[in-house]
């Protein structure tokens, strides 16, 4: 983690005057226009933030879903290496792709969307994307339970995508390929905590933790 970068964060304060839950919401009407105003978000250092409750830093994580003829539905999921930027993710596995959006994405295009800017520049970066797809705004987790949890909110995204073709990018993702939904959930203790929210949340699961 480079502890000078500035992210996008917004005041916790905010989050909880909008509607505060614990875990994973289908609700994202009321909040993301909120919580993506100029008038809310700020840029501040990663170091900082990262220790500090009083600040959300907002997170894209992006799932890849597919339907095959037979109406099975698999998920892209992928073991984290020790080189990914969340120290105490590592080794955990997941479903989702996205990371942080910083001062570099300001400017940067998406008619000067930073948000959007980083959404794309992560999963650039991340993975590529051999495949048409059709992206989906599925909801937003809150997790104040974890250490990790307390100081990100996330965005979650549901791309459908019309072949199974998403391939790891980066070096640190690791034993990646799409699952089924049932075999995801059978192992789900072995997720990151993101990654089973979203899987009880989507797939009809009661809510699971390791």
């Amino acid at each position: 983690m480079d502890a000078t970068e500035r992210v996008l964060v917004v005041p916790t304060e905010l989050f909880r005057r909008l509607g505060y839950f614990q875990g994973f919401t289908g609700e994202i009407q009321g909040y993301l226009e909120e919580l993506l105003s100029p008038a809310h978000t700020s840029y501040r250092p990663r170091g900082e933030v990262e220790v500090d409750p009083g600040f959300k830093q907002l997170i894209p994580y992006v799932l890849f879903q597919h339907r095959d003829e037979a109406g099975r539905t698999t998920v892209f999921q992928y073991t984290r290496g020790t080189g990914m930027g969340e120290g105490r993710l590592h080794k955990k596995r997941s479903v989702g792709i996205g990371g942080h959006i910083s001062t570099l994405d300001v400017g940067g295009g998406d008619g000067d969307n930073p948000y959007e800017t980083g959404m794309r520049r992560e999963l650039d970066e991340e993975v590529w994307i051999r495949t048409p797809y059709t992206p989906h705004c599925v909801g937003l987790i809150n997790d104040d339970l974890t250490e990790v949890g307390r100081v990100h909110l996330g965005v979650v995204y549901r791309f459908d995508v019309e072949r199974p073709a998403v391939e790891p990018r980066e070096s640190d993702i690791l034993e990646s390929g799409f699952l089924p939904v049932e075999k995801i959930l059978a192992e789900l203790p072995a997720f990151e905590t993101w990654s089973q929210l979203c899987m009880a949340a989507l797939y009809d699961l009661p809510k699971a933790r390791s």
